[in-house]
């Protein structure tokens, strides 16, 4: 028995039994391979022409349409990649400056650091005092503890 998809509406089944309305007989058409519930066949893939690659009708093919989502996800896969290459290079570009600007304030922190310990010297104390004639002189005896 072959069986035929097709809508039947049941004016035409009281016809059917009535005689009235034959029913159609289906001559050289191929029976379709029968599925199981729940599989998909595959249809006949159509190929992208250069004149549809060109003036982007192929982007409105079903399959296109269907696979929009995943293409914006990988876009903005790619979008979120690339700036995190640029932001990468930012910090190792900053991260080099301030390397380049510890090492200039670590050579002036010794620098400054030798100059403060060579002006503390009491020879040197002296001659400053003198030199701006602040009227001090250093004291000869030793300083002395102060007990309870």
């Amino acid at each position: 028995m072959i069986r035929e998809n097709r809508h039947i509406d049941l004016d035409e089944i009281a016809e059917m039994a009535a005689g009235e309305v034959e029913e159609p007989h289906v001559a050289d058409e191929p029976i379709p391979p029968r599925q199981a519930p729940g599989e998909v066949t595959a249809s006949p893939r159509k190929r992208v022409r250069v004149k549809e690659l060109i003036d982007g009708s192929f982007l409105v093919r079903e399959n296109m349409v269907r696979q929009l989502p995943y293409l914006l996800f990988l876009t903005l896969l790619a979008v979120l990649y690339i700036g995190n290459r640029f932001h990468a290079e930012r910090m190792v570009r900053q991260i080099d400056e301030l390397k380049i600007e510890v090492g200039n304030l670590r050579s002036e922190q010794i620098t400054i650091t030798s100059e403060l310990m060579n002006i503390s010297r009491p020879s040197e104390v002296a001659a400053l005092v003198a030199s701006k004639g602040l009227g001090l002189k250093e004291s000869l005896e030793p300083p002395k503890k102060l007990k309870k």
